[in-house]
């Protein structure tokens, strides 16, 4: 019985992380790698607005994300459980992606639409995700084991993009379209193989609930009271508005890397994939590696070094011409990729208090999805009515923006050393 209870919440990091390996498969295929260069060379290839369509597609998907999102964290707050609304949008974004197999030449609308809901899934279960951190963890280990789960979901890139690595060697040859579109539903296969030891072995703090109209009323009567008090908790205002505007560009990278290879760097689709398992490598020691730095020098200082980093990256993709240099451009994107993520999310646990962390991860999935809507319509409006490498150019502004009003955030985690523990984490600044 000791032992049991000593490896419980070693088992309950082990089956968090393993999600994080698990949803990396529908990010790698359907959002960076297989479906964007699909939409853009077969869907919407005949249309010489194929950028603006894919940017469009997942704005869209961000704005009912943004939307949902502060009042789903606030409901389960109330005792509905996360589990149940994680394992809701996880079959969501599950099934859209299967169905993405049936998506071919010219069905623009159709391919859209399971995009859109696709996306809705992934990122509305990652406010739920999340959540979690606070439950399997003490507030000292936030950034590593937030590291964990970012290492563990490139390692599941890693595993998906070697998987399907045959069914994209024939690239977008007619005979190969069939294999390329096999893909999709490969992914939402490892989706749900690897998604299933959370919901088995993680035990959920809360009790379970039902849902009523009261609870969803509740909910939303949290997020106005959260709306009325934001201005109490200045500090994590400023945060959120950094982030929003740094992983705005961070999302619109990420969403574009794919097609910007294809059309820029002129790579085939066997080269992408090559091209993604090089920073998904990287990835893996960023995230990890840079969650043991932010548990030392603080979650502030770490992002700085991170955003950094991007605006090299940034103004370094816009300007190269050889595909040599765009791969070694990639590496460093990883490693940068890996740490933005995983240090924002330790950053805020330690900056919400603890009676309202599923509420505040609510609000900053908001920000994080809200800030998704802009950049990709931009980066698809600059590069459709000039060149990509003025679109990539144009989401520097964004991250130069983040990390001047991230220097005005307090960070607390800063003041964690040894067994030291902060009395109050959202304290108003």
């Amino acid at each position: 019985m000791i032992l049991q209870d000593r490896l419980a919440p070693r088992v309950g990091v082990f089956a968090w992380t393993l999600f994080d390996f698990a949803n990396t498969a529908f990010y790698v295929v359907v959002l960076t790698v297989g479906y964007p260069t699909y939409f853009r060379r077969i869907v919407a290839g005949a249309s010489d607005q194929a950028d603006l369509l894919w940017g469009l597609s997942f704005s869209i998907s961000m704005v009912i994300v943004a939307l949902i999102s502060p009042v789903l964290g606030a409901v389960a707050d109330s005792g509905l459980g996360k589990k149940r609304f994680l394992a809701f949008f996880t079959a969501l974004c599950i099934s859209a992606t299967a169905l993405l197999y049936f998506v071919e030449s010219s069905m623009i609308v159709e391919g859209m639409i399971l995009l859109i809901l696709a996306n809705v899934g992934f990122e509305a279960g990652l406010v739920f995700y999340d959540a979690f951190l606070p439950e399997i963890t003490t507030e000292k280990h936030y950034g590593r084991v937030s590291g964990y789960g970012f290492a563990m979901g490139y390692v599941g890139s890693l595993v998906t993009l070697a998987v399907a690595f045959p069914l994209y060697a024939g690239g977008f040859d007619i005979a190969n379209l069939g294999n390329v579109r096999e893909s999709f539903p490969l992914a939402a296969g490892i989706f749900m193989i690897f998604a299933l030891p959370l919901f088995v072995f993680l035990r959920e703090r809360r009790p379970e609930g039902r849902l009523s109209a009261t609870v969803a009323r509740a909910g939303f009567a949290r997020v106005a009271s959260t709306v009325r008090e934001i201005s109490k908790f200045s500090n994590i205002a400023r945060f959120l508005i950094a982030y929003f505007l740094y992983i705005d560009a961070v999302n619109t990278i990420i969403i574009f890397s794919g097609i910007f290879a294809m059309e820029t760097f002129h790579m085939e689709l066997a080269d992408i994939v090559v091209f993604f398992a090089m920073v998904q490598t990287s990835a893996i020691a960023g995230s990890a590696a840079f969650g043991w730095v932010a548990d030392r020098i603080g979650q502030k200082r770490t992002l700085n070094v991170t955003l950094f980093l991007w605006i090299i990256i940034v103004a370094s993709a816009g300007i190269v011409q050889d595909v040599t240099t765009f791969y070694i451009i990639g590496v460093f994107a990883g490693m940068a990729l890996g740490s933005s993520q995983s240090v924002s999310r330790s950053l805020m646990s330690h900056l919400t208090p603890p009676d309202k962390k599923t509420e505040f991860f609510g609000f900053y999935s908001f920000f994080g999805k809200a800030a998704a809507i802009l950049g990709p319509v931009i980066f698809g409006f600059v590069a459709s009515q000039t060149t990509q490498r003025a679109g990539i150019l144009s989401v520097g502004i964004l991250l130069l923006a983040g990390l001047v009003i991230l220097q005005r955030v307090k960070d607390p985690s800063a003041k964690i050393r040894g067994n030291g523990r902060l009395s109050d984490p959202g304290l108003p600044a």
